[in-house]
């Protein structure tokens, strides 16, 4: 029996493509280990589609919407995939709730403020003379709240989570040192803001975030009542100069929903494990989200655009408060005609807010 060997190129050659071949095998295999979950053979995938206004560069898209949605794709086993509609890209952000219940788009994020009137007992979380320490605070507060009050206004869809801006802060073009100085002046502000600014003398303008920038650039409105955040994440330290420390006056609630019919067609253990990483992403990233924008913000815009810190005397910020507590027993007499007690609500949101104050200190 003859016995042959490979010799010279020959050999050379067969060696190289089994080496080849064993490499790409192995980078096949990689990449496939690192891919997203899929959903298991014979199984559907189940599409959700998610509006909201935030620009596609904002950490609410960047690091609450995008991971949370890759962490609702990993723990249904590929089984359910949301995708973001950013920048107003599927509904402007006053059409997001009820495009949700209409089913325009599987899910939304924007804020319960932009449709005035619609969340009359949600309107408690804004309130102005309720003191925030952070959004950490404002946030298990409002969504605490929410759960226990059970309020029927949010009944037609699925909430997955609420979060807030905590306190926020007047940015203005001409500096604000006293309640003269805001006398008649327009700025941007949605839901109670604007009845606490109207109580103050200015003139609440109401218009979306997404549109402030190009008001405030124009003179179409003069400041702006929002978050710190805004000046940076929204690009408003370019168009403002003064920054008016207001801590008693503001505070956004912003919501996660989802389509009810929707939600109710989800299968028992996607529901579960729906539920759960929104309980984690709660926890973890939404409460804190804009604490860290807050902080990163400000800095920003004092050092980058020097834009100027007024801290209202002790006796100005009285005369404010006391302006405004107007606002709150508005609140109770318009719940109280609903049939529902607003002065207890009112009382619970209190309550809450000093218990997570003690806690995020």
């Amino acid at each position: 029996m003859k016995r042959f060997f490979l010799k010279g190129p020959s050999w050379k050659r067969s060696s190289v493509r089994l080496l080849s071949l064993v490499l790409a095998f192995v980078m096949l295999a990689s990449l496939a280990g690192c891919s997203k979950p899929a959903a298991e053979p014979g199984q559907q995938v189940i599409e959700l589609r998610l509006a909201h206004f935030f620009p596609a560069t904002h950490p609410a898209e960047t690091q609450l919407i995008q991971p949370w949605a890759k962490a609702i794709q990993e723990a249904t086993k590929g089984r359910v995939k949301v995708t973001s509609y950013p920048n107003n890209t599927l509904l402007q952000s006053d059409a997001v709730y009820n495009g949700v219940v209409t089913g325009i788009a599987d899910m939304g994020l924007s804020c319960f403020s932009y449709t005035r009137g619609r969340f009359p007992v949600l309107e408690v979380f804004e309130l102005p003379g309720i003191t925030y320490n952070n959004s950490k605070s404002a946030s298990k507060v409002a969504w605490e709240g929410i759960k226990q009050l059970n309020p029927p206004e949010v009944q037609d869809t699925k909430l997955m989570m609420v979060f807030t801006t905590g306190s926020g802060d007047l940015f203005t073009k001409t500096p604000v040192r006293s309640m003269g100085d805001l006398k008649g002046m327009e700025i941007r502000a949605t839901g109670l803001s604007a009845k606490t600014l109207s109580s103050l003398g200015a003139t609440p303008v109401a218009m979306p975030q997404s549109e402030a920038y190009e008001s405030l650039s124009k003179g179409v409105v003069k400041g702006n009542l929002g978050p710190i955040e805004v000046l940076q994440g929204w690009k408003q330290a370019e168009v403002t100069k003064y920054i008016t420390k207001t801590p008693f006056m503001y505070n956004t609630l912003f919501f996660i929903t989802m389509n009810k019919e929707k939600w109710n067609s989800l299968p028992p253990d996607v529901q579960t494990a729906i539920e759960s990483v929104n309980q984690r992403f709660f926890d973890e990233v939404a409460i804190g989200l804009w604490d860290k924008q807050n902080e990163a913000a400000q800095k920003y815009a004092v050092e980058q655009h020097q834009m100027e810190i007024i801290t209202l005397s002790p006796e100005e910020t009285e005369r404010w408060i006391a302006l405004t507590k107007p606002v709150q027993d508005e609140y109770v007499s318009s719940i109280d005609k609903k049939g529902l007690k607003g002065q207890e609500i009112l009382d619970k949101v209190k309550a809450l807010a000093d218990k997570y104050n003690q806690e995020y200190k």
